[in-house]
């Protein structure tokens, strides 16, 4: 399903954004890529930039800032879920035991966002849509595949994702895997910290699609960004590789089973 043209069902990953301190220079990277088009955006949006594929959303780049005197956040990719009514979300975030980050607040006439964490300190977002619907391209090259929850407690953060409207199940024939679901539809995983470089927090990690891992990989290095997990095949899954940009924020490459570079 490339193009995306029928709404989000609410839980369901709708956007993902990077927030680093230099912005330009995030845009030269990706555009470098994956291919994408992007430039700093209106001043009113604090130049929000929306990158775009063959003209049409995938993902949103801004520039760090701080708030209240404490220092900008570590540059990060942010996963968003659609939500039909983002203010009884966030009363739901709170009282599973989430933290609320940036609450509620409309942006223009596109919708509605907030920022929260989860009980284990994952970060994510929910957008309540209205005239952005969210990411217009999925599942290929450059765009938007798979969101994982990388946490150091599948169990309790199940709970809490269940209490947004996410099923957390086993993957069926998949042993040891186990997914979030949205309607009977796996939308994606959550897995334990276990080989995750000391230090690292609990965050939902997310997966562009590509034609060829290794080739991106490659020119992802070349251009500045560091090789995390060397490209392994995963029984089912495809080939993957996770990456650190030039400004360290994570992020995974993925060709899916039945791919051919």
């Amino acid at each position: 399903m490339p193009e995306v043209t029928d709404p989000y069902q609410p839980g369901t990953p709708c956007w993902i954004d990077l927030m680093v301190p230099d912005q330009q220079a995030a845009l030269d990277f990706y555009r470098d890529l994956f291919g994408w088009q992007g430039e700093v955006g209106p001043e009113e949006y604090g130049g929000y930039s929306v990158c775009t594929q063959r003209g049409r959303p995938v993902a949103g780049i801004m520039r760090a800032m701080s708030a209240g005197g404490a220092p900008p956040p570590p540059p990060t990719w942010t996963t968003y879920f659609a939500s039909a009514d983002i203010g009884s979300t966030e009363s739901r975030v709170v009282d599973e035991g989430g933290a609320l980050l940036v609450p509620p607040m409309q942006v223009g006439e596109l919708g509605w966002m907030m920022v929260g964490a989860d009980p284990q300190g994952a970060v994510f977002g929910l957008w309540q849509a209205e005239g952005f619907p969210g990411a217009g391209i999925a599942n290929e090259h450059g765009a938007l595949l798979w969101n994982q929850l990388i946490t150091t407690d599948i169990q309790g953060a199940g709970e809490f994702y269940r209490a947004l409207g996410l099923d957390c199940e086993p993957m069926p024939g998949m042993p040891g895997f186990t997914g979030f679901q949205v309607k009977g539809r796996v939308i994606g995983g959550v897995q334990d910290m276990h080989n995750m470089p000391e230090g690292t927090p609990p965050h939902w990690l997310v997966h562009f699609a590509v034609d060829d891992v290794d080739s991106t990989v490659d020119a992802a290095v070349r251009a500045g960004g560091t090789l995390r997990v060397p490209a392994l095949d995963l029984d089912k899954v495809g080939r993957l590789a996770v990456l650190e940009d030039p400004q360290h924020a994570l992020f995974a490459l993925v060709a899916p089973v039945g791919q051919t570079a």
